[in-house]
Formats: C-alpha cells, sequence, structure tokens
C-alpha cells in the first residue's frame, strides 16, 4: 500500500483490548541478574528501563559521496545494564534505510533522542523483546541516510559494506568514534552478531552475509531482495518505473544533499533503463553471483520468510538465492501466501517463539528443539500451514502440460494455432470468465480434478510463437478456478493490505517504558471467497529475453521457441478445481509506480503486436509433489 494509505490503515483501527506477550517482568536494577534459559528460551531477566543506551560513528570502507572522507556509519545502542560490568552479550542488529523515509516498519516508526543524542525510542519490538533476554540490539542508519553519511546507493555496494563495517567492529576489526571523535571499542559483546530486517532491511542481511564476514552468525531476511535486477525487470521487460534506482536513493533521504545528485545522476545513467539490460549496474546489485556478495560465501546460518504472492520482493528472489546457499548452511524458512510482509504481523506468537528459540540456538548456543523441527513451514490458505523437510517439497516431480485446440489443457501431444494482442491488462481481467472469448488472451483448463493437487517448486513455461511486431511482452498465468476462502492479497485499503487486515486491540511484547512501550496493533488474515485465483505468472520482454541470446528486435513473422521460468510457489489446488493455463501480453499488475502499487505510467504498455502461437510447440511444467497427479 502506498504511505498515506498505511498512515490510513493505522488510524483507521480501533484499540479494543491490549494482550502483553512478555512472559515474566524484569529483574529489578539492583539483582544483578545472569542469563536465564528455561524450556529452551532465553527468559527477560534483565530491566529495559535501565538498559544502557549511547551511539558511535563506525568507520567504513567506502567513500560513497566522493568528498574524499570515508563514510562514518551511525550506531545506536541497547543493551543490558550489567554489560557494562563484565557480562558479555551477543547483538541482534537492524540495518535500515528507512529511519528518514518513510519511518519502520508498517507503523512507520523513527527514532527519537535525548539530549545526549541517545535513542529514547527505538523503532519496531526487537529492543522491547530481546535486550530483557541478554541480548544487545543495535540499529544502524545504513549510509546515507539519517545521521550516517554518504549517499543511499539503491542496494550497491556502500550500503552493504557500511553494514558490514559494523560487524567488523563488533568483533574488533574496525574502528569507531563518540561524539568527541574519541576512538570506542565494543568491549561489551561476545561479537557472535544476527541480522534482521523486512524488505530492504533484509537484502542488507543477505548482502553483508554474502561477504563472508566472520562474526555474523545468523540472518533473518523477511521479503528480503537478493537480485536487484530482477526486483525491476522480469526477464528483460520493465516492472519498475524508469528512474527507479533514482528514486530509491532520494525516497529513503529525507532531505536529499546537493552532495548526492552527481551520485545519482550516475545511477541513472548507468542502471539502462532504456534498454532493460543486464550490466555493471545490476550486477554490483547482485548478491547471488556477484563482486560483493555471493551465495556461496554465506557463512552465517538462514531463517528466510516469503510471500509467495508479494509483488515487491517477488519469491524467485528467495528460491534463487535459497538454492545457491551451500549445503553446510543451517537454515529454516516460512513460505506463505501473503504479500510483502513481516511475519510478526500474521502469526506473531508463534513468531515471537521461534524467533526467540532461533536466536537462542544461533547467538547464546542454547540446546533447544529449533533444529530439530521440520526446516520449512508452509502456508496453503488461511489458517492452514504444513511443514516439511526443505523448500521445495523433496518429492516434487515434472509434470508437463499442453494446450489443447479445443481449449482443454492435459499431458497428450497438440496442435494447431491461436493469437492473442499484446495489450497491457490487469491479471484478474485475464483470468477471469474462462470461457467467454477474449482478443487478449488464450485460456486452457484442465478437467475437474479428481483429488487434491500440489505444487511445490518453480514451473517453467515453453511457448513457440510468432509475433507481426518486432517484439512484444509475453505473459503467462497459472490459475486455480473452483470457488473458495482465500488470503485476499490483492485488496489494499486503509484497513488491509498484502493479505492481511487490522481486527481491533494491540499487543505489548517485551518491557516498556514511558517513550518506547512495544505495542502494536494486531491483525489477522484478510479472506475473500473468489471463484478463481491467480496461482503465480511469468512474463518476459521477447526481444531482450536470454534464451534467444540476443538483445535485438525480432523478426515479424518468423516462429521462436521462448522457454523461462515462472514464479515460485507452493500451493494446494482441491479436489473439484481446475488448473488454468492463461497466455497474454503484458501484465499490467507488474507496472509499479513509486507506491508499489501496479497499473503505473512509464514502465510496459503493451506494444499492440499479435503473438500467434504453435500450440504443439507449447507446454508448461509444474513441480507437483509425489502422490498427485492430472490426466
Amino acid at each position: 500500500m502506498s504511505i498515506s494509505q498505511r498512515r490510513g490503515f493505522l488510524a483507521a483501527v480501533t484499540l479494543a483490548t491490549t494482550l502483553v506477550l512478555a512472559a515474566a517482568p524484569a529483574a529489578s536494577a539492583t539483582a544483578k541478574p545472569k542469563i536465564k534459559v528455561s524450556g529452551g528460551l532465553t527468559q527477560p531477566v534483565f530491566s529495559y528501563a535501565d538498559a544502557i543506551r549511547e551511539h558511535v560513528r563506525v568507520q567504513s570502507t567506502v567513500d560513497s559521496d566522493g568528498d574524499g572522507e570515508k563514510d562514518l556509519v551511525r550506531v545506536d545502542i541497547i543493551r543490558p545494564k550489567e554489560s557494562g560490568s563484565g557480562l558479555k552479550v551477543p547483538v541482534i542488529m537492524q540495518e535500515t534505510p528507512y529511519n528518514d523515509n518513510p519511518g519502520v516498519g508498517f507503523e512507520l516508526e523513527k527514532k527519537t533522542y535525548d539530549a545526549k543524542g541517545n535513542v529514547t525510542k527505538f523503532p519496531m519490538w526487537y529492543d522491547n523483546y530481546f535486550v530483557p533476554r541478554g541480548y544487545a540490539f543495535v540499529s544502524v542508519d545504513m549510509i546515507g541516510t539519517r545521521l550516517s553519511e554518504g549517499c543511499p546507493m539503491s542496494y550497491g555496494a556502500a550500503d552493504v559494506l557500511g553494514g558490514k563495517a559494523v560487524v567488523d567492529w563488533l568483533n574488533g576489526r574496525a574502528g569507531a568514534y563518540d561524539d568527541n571523535g574519541d576512538p570506542v571499542k565494543a568491549t561489551w559483546t561476545t561479537g557472535r552478531t544476527g541480522m534482521i530486517g523486512h524488505s530492504y532491511e533484509g537484502a542488507l542481511g543477505v548482502g553483508v552475509a554474502g561477504t563472508g564476514v566472520e562474526g555474523l552468525e545468523t540472518i533473518v531476511p523477511l521479503a528480503a531482495y537478493t537480485s536487484g535486477y530482477e526486483n525491476g525487470h522480469a526477464n528483460g521487460a520493465l516492472t519498475w518505473f524508469k528512474g527507479g534506482a533514482r528514486w530509491q536513493s532520494e525516497h529513503v533521504d529525507k532531505d536529499p544533499a546537493a552532495k548526492c545528485e552527481a551520485v545519482r545522476e550516475r545511477m541513472d545513467a548507468e542502471s539502462g533503463d532504456e534498454t532493460g539490460n543486464y550490466n555493471a549496474y545490476w550486477n554490483e546489485r547482485n548478491y547471488r553471483t556477484g563482486p560483493i556478495s555471493k551465495a556461496r560465501n554465506v557463512r552465517a546460518s538462514v531463517f528466510s520468510v516469503m510471500g509467495m504472492q508479494d509483488r515487491n520482493v517477488v519469491g524467485s528472489q528467495f528460491s534463487e538465492w535459497w538454492a545457491k546457499l551451500p549445503r553446510t548452511v543451517q537454515r529454516k524458512a516460512w513460505v506463505t501466501q501473503y504479500g510483502h510482509l513481516d511475519p510478526f504481523w500474521a502469526r506473531r506468537e508463534v513468531w515471537l517463539t521461534t524467533l526467540n528459540k532461533w536466536f537462542d540456538h544461533e547467538l547464546m548456543g542454547v540446546a533447544n528443539d529449533i533444529m530439530r523441527k521440520p526446516r520449512v513451514d508452509v502456508q496453503h490458505g488461511p489458517g492452514r500451514w504444513i511443514t516439511q523437510a526443505d523448500w521445495p517439497a523433496a518429492a516434487a516431480r515434472t509434470t508437463t502440460l499442453r494446450p489443447q485446440q479445443d481449449g482443454s489443457l492435459d499431458r497428450t501431444p497438440s496442435a494447431g494455432t491461436g493469437s492473442y494482442l499484446d495489450t497491457a491488462k490487469t491479471e484478474i481481467a485475464m483470468a477471469a470468465d474462462p470461457a467467454t472469448a477474449n482478443p487478449n488472451r488464450l485460456a486452457f483448463l484442465t478437467s475437474p480434478l479428481k483429488n487434491a493437487l500440489r505444487l511445490s517448486g518453480t514451473p517453467s513455461v515453453s511457448l513457440k510463437v510468432t509475433l507481426d511486431k518486432p517484439t512484444a511482452n509475453l505473459g503467462v498465468l497459472l490459475v486455480d478456478y473452483g470457488t473458495d476462502t482465500r488470503i485476499n492479497y490483492r485488496e489494499t485499503t486503509t484497513t488491509a493490505s498484502q493479505g492481511l487486515k487490522f481486527i481491533g486491540g494491540e499487543d505489548c511484547v517485551g518491557e516498556s517504558t514511558a517513550d518506547d512501550d512495544g505495542c502494536y496493533f494486531r491483525a489477522g488474515d484478510n479472506t475473500a471467497s473468489s471463484g478463481f485465483n491467480v496461482v503465480t505468472r511469468g512474463i518476459l520482454d521477447a526481444q531482450n529475453h536470454k534464451s534467444l541470446s540476443r538483445q535485438a528486435p525480432l523478426t515479424p513473422g518468423k516462429s521462436y521457441q521462448i522457454t523461462w521460468k515462472m514464479l515460485p510457489q507452493d500451493y494446494e489446488f482441491k479436489a473439484g478445481h481446475r488448473l488454468g493455463l492463461v497466455l497474454t501480453g503484458t501484465n499490467d499488475d507488474f507496472n509499479l509506480d513509486e507506491s508499489g502499487n501496479g497499473t503505473g505510467t512509464d514502465v510496459e504498455p503493451g506494444t499492440g503486436a499479435k503473438v500467434t502461437v504453435d500450440l504443439a510447440g507449447t507446454s508448461i511444467a509444474l513441480p507437483l509433489v509425489t502422490g498427485t497427479s492430472i490426466k
């Protein structure tokens, strides 16, 4: 949702009741407690009100604004009072660009400071919950934002290396200074650090982990980007408005300084929006195999959460990176049917306990059962969760379906042709009324399923097409036809978004002060009954697609075989439902504007090309879990 919508969303909530989730009151300031573990979980025995609050500026290795000086990174710290007298504590770290604009989390919180410049209110709840349990919480202003020096680089090297410098400082390998310029060492920490964050914040955790930095023991990326190019393009098709790199940099910098103008002009020029090509600019922002961050270099354990109906950060940002992680990396994941979401809002009590166990095991060395449980929680609908050993499901095997001339979809060989026009249309318009003729799509359906069918993994599609123009955008939808109550991830209003809605009341997690109460609105699944649901999709710009080994206009009248991956999914089709394959043109739902909403301007308007499809050369390959099949 847009910023204004989110604010309206919050204002519309009536706070009916308050549920306190803290397990026990903190000990008094004179008790000098030690870290306490019960039932495999650290317990809240340290005083949040008496915690030490301080700030430093960490020396980075980059000069992002070109002023001839390496950027200093602002780091705000809160830690148990006892860590000032010998107790060594691990660190939970959130590096964020959002402390300037728009604010952190769905409630858009910002830091507040006392007369000494120390933070009196930290955004989000990590400090309230984990400091009483014996952790330090470290809030890092990303380079170029809030009180850090430099220029925000839209996921570039400086963004990542600023966070790495903080991990290095926590482990004695980098310098830091107080407000007087005197050196400061992190003598109070074990050095064991975990990074957590949503969206851009989660991406920074992924990026820092991919440098292989020692001391970063775990990361918890929530709806996190792992490839800049893929975040703004889909197989060559631009899905984010032109000038997005500049906009992102300005958006997170409340008062864009003139010193960053040259940096932003360079990003504009290097990002190559006019061609949509993958280039050196995007390679720098590739945290899977790029020059700054690589999945193969990750040492930290990973607990990742991804909404498979996310439009801002699509599911392949998780799946492609997850598959490239070294086999030695300890890992866990939640795969959901929500949109761009932090699970704190969706499954709060389960999330708090699970995350508590995860950090205790990875940062405190607590011998709990977190690693004996199944690695992956998968959501298949409202209140419907299963667990499995990994993702995708190990039992998934590929089944290939082929569109037929009569509009059916099955496993038999096909023949004939069909055609449609490349016109920008929404998914709802393209998926609705499949039996009705529509010049902008071709629709093919299976027979009703005799048994439930489960998809787990990444489908792929292969189309044999002929165009009457030099290029076209090609779109494919996999649709579940059948009435059901589903997560309503499409609704964006003042009371609902990303598959959730606020339901009244709030939860207070951890300890509070007068300045920072740690209380947050309560949310639940936003559901709706519908006759169909777009399960996943795949889009591309035909002339820019790598399967053709070219980036040039196509020859009208010539036949091309184009094969590409759709977005990943884990989904259950219920018995009696029908699978639908819809072939179409430009997917208007991916034309994102500055607010992250669809139907943006100056993106992909559709070429108007007539696309003729050779059905004999067209198919969709589905990773189906063993024991389910299609006739």
